[in-house]
Order: C-alpha cells, then sequence, then structure tokens
C-alpha cells in the first residue's frame, strides 16, 4: 500500500470531545510518572537534571493534549509527531534513569500509533520501535540482563493497550455509522413530510378539478337548459302560441326538479361513490334531450358490461355534456348517441348534423369548460378523446374509455 494515500476521517468538534476523557487520563498518566520519578530518583531532584526533565515533560504533554487536531485523518504529520514523541520519551528516560517510567511513556504512545495509523503494517511499525526504544532504556540503564524483564512486561503490556485501542475505534466507528444513519433517516423523513405535502396538494387540486367538473355537468348543464327552454316559452308567449308556451314551461319545471336531483345526486356521489344503472340513466339523459330542445335522437345501446362506478360517472357526463352542446350550439336537426363495448373498451359517439366548429379554435378559447371537461375526464379514466368537426359538416365526439371490470 502506497503510505502516501493512507488517511483516516478527521475528527469533527463533537469527536474532540469525545476523546478527550482519553487525552485527560494520559495527562494524569503523565503526572504521576513526573511525581513518581522526581520521589523515586535524588539524582533527579538535582537543577541541572530537573530542569531539562521538567521542560521535555510539559512539551511531551502538551503534544499530546494537542495531538488529535493535527495527527488525524494526516498520515505525515501523525508520522512526524509520533517520531518527535518517541524521541522525548527516549529523552526523558535517560534523564530519569528509572526504568519504570518507560512503562508508562511508551504505553501511551503505543496506544496513540494504533489509533493514529490506521495502516496496519505502519502501526506495527511504531509499536516496534518504541519497543526498540524502550529496549535500548533499559540495555543502558540496567544492563542486558535486564532485557528479558522488559520483554516480559512490555508485551502483555502492548497487547493490552493494542486491544483496547481497537475496540475503542470499532466502537468509535459503530456510532460514527449510527450516526450517518439518523442523518439518513432524518433526511429521509424531511423529504416523506415534503411529499406527503405536495401529495395533499395534488389531491386537494384533483379534488377541485372534480367538484369543479361536476358542478358544470350538473348545475350548469341543467340551467343551460333552462334557460334554452325559457327562451323557447318567452318565444311562443310573443307569437301569442300560449298552448306551446305553457307547454316548454312545464318542460322547464320538469328539467328544473330533474337539475336539482342531478345535484342531490352528484352531491351523493362525491360523498360516497355510488352510481346509476349506466343503460337506464343513457336512456334518461336521451329523452330528456329530445324532450328539451325538440330534436330527435336515437339511442343505439348495446348490451354492456358490469361497469366500475368511475368509469360509468365519466360516460354518464360526457353524453350529457355532448348532448347539451348540440343543444346549445349545434343547430342540429338530428342527433344520435351510439354505446358499446368492444376489445376492452366502452365507445360512446355523440353525433350532429349542425353547424359544426373548428375543434383547434375552441382549444384556444376561454369560458367554454364542457370539452375540457370531458378531456380531462378521458385523461383520468385512461382513455382518448376524439373530435371531427368542421364548419357546416356537423360534430362527431368519440370517447373511448378502458374497461375494466372490478374483482368480486
Amino acid at each position: 500500500m502506497n503510505s502516501t494515500t493512507t488517511s483516516t476521517p478527521r475528527l469533527t468538534d463533537a469527536d474532540l470531545r469525545e476523546v478527550r476523557p482519553f487525552f485527560i487520563l494520559v495527562m494524569l498518566v503523565l503526572a504521576g510518572i513526573y511525581a513518581f520519578a522526581v520521589y523515586s530518583t535524588p539524582d533527579l531532584r538535582a537543577p541541572i537534571r530537573l530542569i531539562p526533565f521538567t521542560a521535555i515533560m510539559l512539551i511531551h504533554a502538551a503534544l499530546h493534549w494537542i495531538s488529535p487536531r493535527f495527527t488525524t485523518g494526516q498520515l505525515r504529520p501523525a508520522i512526524v509527531y509520533l517520531t518527535i514523541q518517541g524521541v522525548l520519551a527516549f529523552a526523558l528516560n535517560l534523564l530519569a534513569h528509572n526504568l519504570s517510567i518507560a512503562f508508562g511513556l511508551y504505553a501511551a504512545l503505543i496506544g496513540e500509533a494504533v489509533g493514529a495509523l490506521r495502516d496496519r503494517r505502519l502501526a506495527a511499525g511504531a509499536i516496534a520501535t518504541y519497543l526498540a526504544l524502550g529496549s535500548i532504556n533499559f540495555v543502558l540503564g540496567a544492563g542486558w540482563g535486564s532485557l528479558s524483564s522488559w520483554f516480559f512486561a512490555a508485551l502483555p503490556m502492548t497487547l493490552f493497550v493494542v486491544i483496547y485501542v481497537v475496540l475503542y475505534q470499532r466502537q468509535a466507528e459503530a456510532r460514527e455509522r449510527a450516526q450517518a444513519l439518523l442523518a439518513e433517516l432524518e433526511t429521509a423523513h424531511r423529504q416523506l413530510v415534503e411529499y406527503a405535502a405536495q401529495v395533499e396538494d395534488l389531491t386537494l387540486a384533483n379534488e377541485r378539478q372534480r367538484m369543479a367538473r361536476e358542478l358544470h355537468d350538473t348545475l350548469a348543464q341543467g340551467l343551460a337548459g333552462l334557460i334554452l327552454q325559457l327562451e323557447a316559452a318567452n318565444s311562443h308567449l310573443t307569437s301569442n302560441r300560449f298552448d306551446r308556451a305553457q307547454m316548454i314551461l312545464q318542460q322547464a319545471m320538469a328539467r328544473a326538479r330533474a337539475t336539482l336531483a342531478d345535484s342531490r345526486r352528484a352531491i351523493d356521489d362525491l360523498r360516497t361513490g355510488a352510481g346509476r344503472d349506466a343503460a337506464e340513466a343513457i336512456r334518461v339523459e336521451v329523452s330528456r334531450f329530445t324532450e328539451a330542445t325538440g330534436i330527435p335522437c336515437s339511442l343505439d345501446l348495446t348490451l354492456l358490461p358490469a361497469l366500475p362506478d368511475s368509469i360509468r360517472e365519466h360516460a354518464l357526463r360526457a353524453i350529457s355534456e355532448g348532448l347539451n352542446n348540440v343543444a346549445r350550439h349545434a343547430k342540429a336537426k338530428e342527433a344520435s348517441v351510439r354505446v358499446g363495448s368492444s376489445n376492452g373498451w366502452l365507445e360512446i359517439e355523440v353525433r350532429d348534423d349542425g353547424v359544426g366548429f373548428d375543434p383547434v379554435a375552441a382549444k384556444q378559447q376561454s369560458g367554454h369548460y364542457g370539452l375540457l371537461g370531458m378531456r380531462e375526464r378521458a385523461r383520468l379514466a385512461g382513455g382518448a378523446l376524439e373530435i371531427d368537426s368542421a364548419r357546416g359538416s356537423g360534430t362527431t365526439l368519440k370517447l373511448r374509455l378502458p374497461v375494466k371490470v372490478e374483482a368480486e
């Protein structure tokens, strides 16, 4: 492995606070080593040795305290730091002539080496170096005969320190992973809240569109039919055709009652989703159109499959809107409605022989919501709406809706 590319993550301020207890313990150990060395070594209390020993110990302790800030995540500074600290520990042992302090000094450095050098080969090299320096201190202080005692005590100490630091690192890594997962969960939670708000907004928008369609297909169409009938009655009254006017007014009253019933039914449908029998409702709609307008309208109604509530409602509203457009705009003499099913599709066709219109221009005009509502219904149901019309050539509306029979 290329050592120049080996690195570990930098410690955050929170991580520094977490490792502080370990370095506080190191400071206490160094203070104890200093006091023990001065107390147990009379020669060390001489100023010529005490002053440099104290100064080196202070530098050694200060470097320990600030080491996390420039060793974690930076390989070269960590190697330089561990080298300097090894030299200082070696010097302290030479000045003290007290071999017992070597265990504390080198144990702390071995623990830092394992923590700072995550690469196993580098950490093993640092441990071997510190054990070698300790061996030299023992040989210089007590001769070659003390070397076996040093290894007998140093090896278990080293093993304990390495295991402790490795376990601490694994705990820290597990904590970091847990914090990362917690951050991801918080992010996911925020996204879910945002998505829920978006879904709610879309649901409200769709519900407003649905209510607008229902109002148009019930109240607006009913009132439009009433207006046509009242205008016809007024025309007959002006021409003194009272019997005909009375008959149309009676039809208008029936239309008003039917519109009120449709409005109530639409409200019930919005609340419960209940619907009527499709075939019967289509017949009633065509009959109502003929009675209100006097325009003959033929009905070709084949046997229909059981329709889901949503498809049935879209079909009925589309037929009602198509006939309403014939009554209001087409100036037709005849109309026809054909409803059937083929290959899993419900096919609806409303045809008239009226004046026709330009479908492209109609899309660009505001205030005409009938065709817009039919297009929306086709889109929501997964179907398609075709408009075949031209000025002077009549109009044919073709609506295809997918028939998905609801499972019982």
